[in-house]
């Protein structure tokens, strides 16, 4: 255990790029700062030529060329990588290992291998596959195509924290016949083809292709072949067996079978749409899929008050969710690396997302899991993109006295410069303007405003570069300080004292919910099933947003009205694979569900900054001291 601390600690290291408290790295992960200071001591110890992690007033942070490269040489030493190594033995070993022999072979104890075996059975869960054992020697027992998947689970796993490395997804799945090099021309060449043919594929599903391919080459060379195949091929597999057998004989250096190139064909049509131009009949979508998908696309759409019920969106939507459907019924798992990301910077998209995703799941009888979420939430966010330009458009008033139309000149580099983002919709050209006056967002003048306010820019006539860039974090200050006060004043009106608990004491999700749930039930704000749906969309997705902060809630606003309890930890709680220090359980009422955005987007960006966190946490030991740390670190 200790070394895998020592590897999570690891990975916050070089996730952060400032400095970071031994106390901020012991919440999260759930250990004391003592520990992780011996951690970094360890550490530290395994690097000769200098310090992996950097101390100092601040705290710790990662000396990135080494500790990179400590992670690097040590990645098959860690817990994990001998799991896989034990996988790999036991789909290589037709009659089985041998668990006294095995502990010789990879350096453990015979205790170790029975503890790896036990969470290889974890792995196993959804794989079709399970272990079978007689006396010391077990055997892992399931049709080629089930340990396929399970060769690709073990490469998934190692896609953590937005990454793809190609040497670590070999590593993992055991692909020793296969060169890294030729994943991405295999990758690359995939992709224009399936242009070529009127498909469209993004390139983290054209990897994942490759990697399955990969998988079939590496199977086959070892004598795994798929002999069989499901029915005769469709039109579409066979446009695409030949592309495969061509990228796979160039690349992999391996032909594969009628069986094979099947299965493959097939995992490919479930990963690409067709462009947008292609007609209703060219795509063959079910009517079905696309009449749930419009009905859970309106259904979101009114109850988080969003613009995206339009026919072309709902329609390449449904392209998705027909292929995510085949992958749930055919247990083809996929892997987006902006999962993290897109849930902790764009959590309302996320959350409309979850909504889209629950709908179809219960109306379609299909699994959909996180990353199958973000997916369809950067459908949603490439949508709702343009309407959240438009709401950012902030307008500008232009200050310039002076000759030769220098302010035309100034209003031309402006609208050249910063493009849609702020609009010029006055100017001033007298030297002495009447600057109450003056109600844009922003005035740009290049006299000395008798008062400055925090929307007044100070210019030269002819701008640089850096008098844009002032320009830019000036509209950025002001937008961020209008979020910020409507989530002020709507905290102020929906936190309540009775409702705040520190410390949260609880041992995971359901139990924190539930805790923070009591006090608002006994107010009448919320009933026993509010509470149940909230636990319900927790399994569905875990809320949470960022490293110190959940907000469970449930999917429909059927709460009398909108209020928030907020749970504190003493250090971090679990809760999903992470741990959280802060937990707002919010109810939603549906007369309020305009207040959905502004608590969900502005709170997480709040808590998204670590020394704000600590700062809040610190000082607000109780509600009003909280409230006051609040307020004060929003209004920054």
């Amino acid at each position: 255990m200790t070394r895998q601390r020592q590897d999570q600690l690891v990975a916050l290291l070089l996730r952060d790029r400032g400095w970071t408290t031994a106390a901020a790295l012991a919440d999260l992960l759930g250990v004391t700062p003592r520990s992780v200071r011996s951690y970094i001591a360890q550490i530290n110890a395994r690097t000769p030529d200098g310090d992996a992690v950097e101390s100092g007033p601040s705290g710790y942070r990662a000396h990135r060329p080494v500790l990179a490269g400590l992670r690097a040489d040590h990645a098959q030493e860690t817990p994990r990588d001998r799991l896989h190594r034990l996988v790999r033995v036991l789909l290589e070993a037709e009659d089985g290992l041998d668990i006294f022999a095995t502990a010789e072979r990879l350096f453990v104890s015979e205790a170790t291998v029975e503890a790896d075996l036990a969470r290889v059975r974890g792995l196993l869960d959804g794989t079709e596959l399970h272990l079978a054992r007689s006396g010391p020697r077990v055997r892992l027992l399931g049709d080629e195509l089930a340990q396929r998947r399970l060769v690709s689970r073990l490469a998934h796993e190692e896609m953590e924290e937005g990454t793809f490395d190609v040497e670590a997804l070999r590593r993992a799945a055991g692909l020793g016949t296969v060169d890294s090099a030729a994943f991405g021309a295999f990758t690359r060449e995939l992709t224009a083809e399936l242009a070529s043919l009127g498909w469209y594929v993004n390139e983290f599903a054209a990897a994942d292709v490759a990697l399955h391919s990969a998988i079939a080459a590496d199977r086959v060379l070892r004598g795994h072949a798929l002999q069989s195949t499901h029915g005769d091929p469709s039109p579409d597999q066979r446009r695409l067996t030949a592309t495969i057998d061509s990228l796979s004989r160039r690349h992999f250096e391996v032909s594969l079978g009628p069986g094979d190139l099947q299965h493959l064909s097939s995992l490919v049509l479930t990963r690409v749409v067709a462009p947008g131009g292609a007609t209703r009949e060219q795509v063959r979508l079910d009517p079905q899929i696309e009449a749930t998908v419009r009905e859970a696309v309106t259904h979101a759409a009114h109850g988080y008050l969003v613009d995206i019920v339009e026919e072309e969106f709902i329609r390449r939507l449904s392209l998705h969710v027909q292929n995510l459907v085949l992958r749930s019924r055919e247990h083809a798992t996929v892997r987006n690396p902006l999962t993290r990301s897109l849930k902790s910077a764009y959590p309302m998209i996320f959350q409309v997302a979850v909504s889209i995703a629950s709908h179809v799941a219960q109306r379609l009888d299909v699994e959909i899991h996180d990353d199958e979420i973000a997916y369809i939430a950067m459908h949603v966010g490439g949508r709702l993109e343009r309407s959240r330009m438009a709401e950012s458009v902030l307008t500008a008033t232009i200050v310039c006295p002076g000759y030769y139309e220098l302010h035309e000149l100034l209003r031309s580099r402006i609208a050249g410069a910063l493009g849609p983002s702020i609009e010029v919709i006055g100017v001033e050209t007298q030297a002495d303007p009447d600057w109450a006056a003056l109600d844009t967002d922003l005035v740009l003048t290049t006299i000395e405003p008798p008062q400055r306010d925090e929307r007044t820019v100070t210019l030269p006539p002819f701008l640089t570069q850096a008098d844009l860039e002032r320009i830019t974090l000036a509209a950025s200050r002001l937008r961020r300080g209008r979020r910020l006060a409507r989530l002020r004043e709507e905290l102020e009106r929906y936190l309540s004292a009775d409702a705040f608990i520190r410390p949260l004491d609880t041992t995971d999700e359901e139990q924190a919910i539930r805790r923070l749930a009591a006090p608002l039930a006994a107010r009448g704000i919320i009933d026993q099933s509010y509470i149940d749906r909230t636990v319900e969309r927790e399994q569905l997705s875990s809320t949470a947003f960022t490293e110190a902060l959940a907000v469970p809630h449930a999917l429909q606003m059927t709460a009398s009205r909108t209020a928030i309890a907020l749970g504190i930890a003493e250090g971090s709680v679990p809760w999903g694979d992470a741990r959280v220090q802060v937990v707002a359980l919010v109810a939603f009422s549906e007369e309020e569900r305009e207040a959905f955005q502004t608590i969900f987007e502005q709170l997480v960006e709040v808590f998204s900054e670590r020394a704000s966190v600590q700062r809040i946490l610190r000082r607000g030991q109780d509600f009003e001291s909280f409230l006051d740390e609040l307020v004060a670190v929003i209004d920054g």
